[in-house]
């Protein structure tokens, strides 16, 4: 997906795009259990934006840098961005509670993983 504004901007800093909205997301819902989550329309659409947001980021990783990060699942990260964004093929509660009971927590440290390591390979 290319944009001219974001063109030049270096890779890792939508490395740690996605780690921020991962974090705002678990700051979000972190007191809170499904029905509450489910029930707090405020928290809830701010969560999906953050979750929608990751995926944006993600599609400007380059495609060299997702295919030595194998271990962190790119295409899905990608589709519910896309899923969320189109409003197409709508995501059901449970799945967005899992994602964020469960696929977030596993990708965080895995993102920041791949970030130490670019990190320690600049010049």
């Amino acid at each position: 997906m290319y944009n001219a504004e974001h063109e030049g901007r270096d890779w890792r800093f939508y490395i740690q795009d996605m780690l921020e909205f991962g974090e705002k997301v678990l700051s979000y819902t972190e007191a809170l259990g499904p029905d509450a989550f489910i029930a707090d329309s405020l928290i809830y659409d701010a969560t999906l934006r953050n979750i929608e947001l990751i995926g944006e980021a993600a599609t400007h990783v380059p495609t060299d840098v997702r295919e030595s990060h194998q271990d962190i699942p790119w295409r899905a990260i990608v589709g519910v961005r896309n899923r969320l964004a189109h409003g197409y093929l709508s995501i059901s509660d449970s799945v967005i509670w899992s994602l964020i009971q469960d696929a977030i927590p596993e990708l965080l440290p895995r993102l920041r993983r791949l970030l130490d390591a670019a990190e320690q390979e600049r010049p």
